[in-house]
């Protein structure tokens, strides 16, 4: 990978880890398949009146929207508003880095090498150590539904990365127009008493998480996720995502004054390593091989 690429890798990875802190935020100010509605539709306007469509089919952009705006997110604040705990929640999701990789190897050819997958391996390793810790913060629907986030977010990557090497920005930004109507409807059948008070007052608190959300989290983290898969492989790009429920931690420790032991702290450890294998383990492997 170019030097620049990995540092958008990382930059990506670090503001959707952080995005759950304002996840945890807005799901107390409005109903979650609100606030999920709500970033979508900042996510899109006033982005579209300035950029053109991108070169893709519409159904393609509607499916990546559906995917990952009510899919992965819509079931994501669901879960984290019946009480998952955020970091908890950051770590399960991660379990798209490991769909995302099945299914470009079932669908593309895109056979990982072993220099990946050792990469893969350490790091998972790491996450196996958070999770030791916080599995018993979480009740079983919650649980059930982060983990059909996380399916919902592989296959939305997949879609992104048969979308080919388009304007990948426009690509999320116009796909965000496909979740606000399911969402809202959604919101309206399952949250009725608590939707239409939230959009009539809604606070500043609100307002901030959501352009938090729409502008950090949706057009920055996702666009630049969203080009990176379409120059590289699922698996040079899955264990970058394994540093989001590290930022989150990070983030939920400073911010709410999370507790962050020593399985964590060598959980993230293993992260780090991993992936540095994963970005450099080729060369190392070369010199050793001279």
């Amino acid at each position: 990978m170019k030097p620049r690429d990995i540092w958008a890798a990382i930059l990506a990875a670090m503001v959707l880890g952080i995005a759950f802190i304002a996840i945890k935020i807005g799901v107390r100010e409005a109903p979650p398949l609100l606030l999920t509605a709500l970033r979508f539709v900042f996510a899109a306007f006033p982005a579209i009146l300035f950029i053109k469509p991108p070169r893709a089919s519409i159904g393609m952009v509607a499916l990546y929207g559906l995917l990952i705006g009510v899919g992965q997110f819509g079931l994501l604040f669901l879960a984290i508003g019946l009480g998952m705990p955020v970091g908890l929640a950051s770590l399960v999701i991660q379990l798209q880095a490991f769909v995302t990789v099945f299914l470009a190897w079932i669908v593309l050819g895109e056979r990982p090498s072993a220099v990946q997958l050792i990469g893969a391996g350490i790091a998972s390793l790491g996450i196996v150590a958070i999770g030791a810790t916080r599995l018993g913060g979480a009740s079983l629907g919650p649980f059930l539904m982060v983990i059909s986030a996380a399916i919902c977010w592989g296959a939305g990557n997949l879609i992104a990365k048969l979308a080919g090497r388009i304007d990948m920005f426009a690509f999320v930004i116009w796909s965000s127009l496909a979740a606000p109507i399911p969402l809202f409807a959604l919101s309206l059948l399952f949250e009725g008493g608590r939707t239409l008070p939230a959009l009539a007052h809604p606070s500043l608190t609100l307002a901030l998480c959501v352009a938090g959300l729409a502008y950090g989290g949706t057009v920055l983290g996702f666009g630049l996720w969203c080009r990176l898969l379409a120059l590289y492989s699922a698996a040079r790009m899955a264990p970058f995502a394994l540093l989001i429920p590290v930022a989150g931690m990070i983030a939920g420790r400073l911010v709410f004054d999370e507790p962050l032991g020593a399985f964590e702290l060598l959980g993230a450890a293993l992260v780090m390593a991993g992936l540095s294998f994963n970005v450099f383990g080729d060369r190392l492997m070369g010199r050793r091989a001279l």
